[in-house]
């Protein structure tokens, strides 16, 4: 029997029996683990890693996110030490560990066979190097902090918390590994005079009693200046007037908003005699008065 089972497992049955998982001298998850563990990495060096990203916020006007504009950032960052460029010492050496592979190969003898399993080397940190004399401007990381001046270009038409990329600005990566990019967060200033809607913007523009009632051609602000607006005569207040292509430019299209401009009649709060006796001239040439009219139509409503 023992002959049998040792032809048919490499192994007695005696042997055999010993081996129980989480028990004794063997456990299977151990084995499984050895095992996937080797299928990952076999042949892989993991290698300096890339720098990280980095962000930067900006405030800009409405007038500077619809003409573009250019603006200085200025930031710390690591960047790549330009002493011992970037390997962290004078002297770096293959690693004898792994003779410049980054990953160290073991053999285990189990029940199913023989496995080899495929790990990073520990000595080196998988990079297949190892730093004799460490750099006495940087410690040895490779990379130093330094302040960094950058002019970013804001394009016409960005939207608030849009963020733009700046490829190779981010954080200096270990060993020469590509550094990472930097990405700018724009925020657009509530401003005074216009709420944006997309690419359209609209501001309110108070007129007189006057004006509403024989028009005029009154003078109103744009994002690049003022412009001549025609109100016409029994205009009433909350009119929304639009100006073509006075809003701002689509940033993938080209093609500019419009400019929306509403209307509200201001009631004078103060009156010369003049001015008062005027008004009740109208009052009193006038067919119906609008308050007059309404109170009659409200009481007409409750006698029904």
């Amino acid at each position: 029997k023992s002959k049998s089972q040792y032809d048919n497992f490499g192994t007695t049955e005696e042997q055999f029996s010993g081996f129980q998982a989480g028990a004794g001298g063997f456990d299977f998850s151990d084995l499984f683990n050895d095992i996937f563990e080797g299928f990952g990495s076999r042949g892989r060096r993991r290698g300096p890693r890339r720098g990280s990203d980095l962000r930067y916020d900006i405030e800009i006007d409405l007038e500077e996110a619809a003409s573009g504009a250019e603006k200085k950032v200025s930031f710390e960052k690591y960047e790549t030490c330009s002493h011992c460029k970037g390997l962290g010492g004078t002297k770096v050496e293959q690693c004898p560990s792994c003779h410049g592979t980054g990953y160290v190969q073991s053999t285990r003898r189990t029940v199913f066979g023989i496995f080899s399993t495929t790990t990073s080397c520990h000595k080196c940190n998988g990079q297949g190097a190892v730093v004799k004399e460490r750099c006495k401007f940087c410690g040895g990381e490779g990379k130093i902090i330094k302040e960094k001046n950058l002019k970013v270009k804001i394009p016409a038409g960005i939207e608030s918390g849009t963020s733009i990329r700046i490829s190779n600005e981010g954080e200096a990566g270990e060993r020469n590994a590509p550094p990472g990019d930097l990405y700018v967060l724009v925020r657009i200033n509530k401003h005074k005079i216009f709420e944006r809607k997309g690419d359209d913007i609209f501001a309110a523009v108070p007129i007189s009693f006057v004006q509403a009632v024989f028009g005029d051609e009154i003078e109103v602000p744009t994002l690049d200046g003022k412009a001549r607006l025609k109100i016409p005569s029994g205009t009433q207040t909350e009119t929304l007037f639009r100006l073509s292509k006075k809003g701002i430019r689509n940033l993938r299209s080209g093609e500019h908003g419009d400019e929306f401009i509403k209307v509200r009649i201001e009631t004078p709060s103060k009156l010369n005699s003049k001015q008062k006796k005027a008004l009740e001239e109208f009052a009193k040439v006038s067919e119906v008065a609008p308050q007059k009219d309404f109170f009659s139509k409200l009481r007409e409503a409750f006698e029904k």
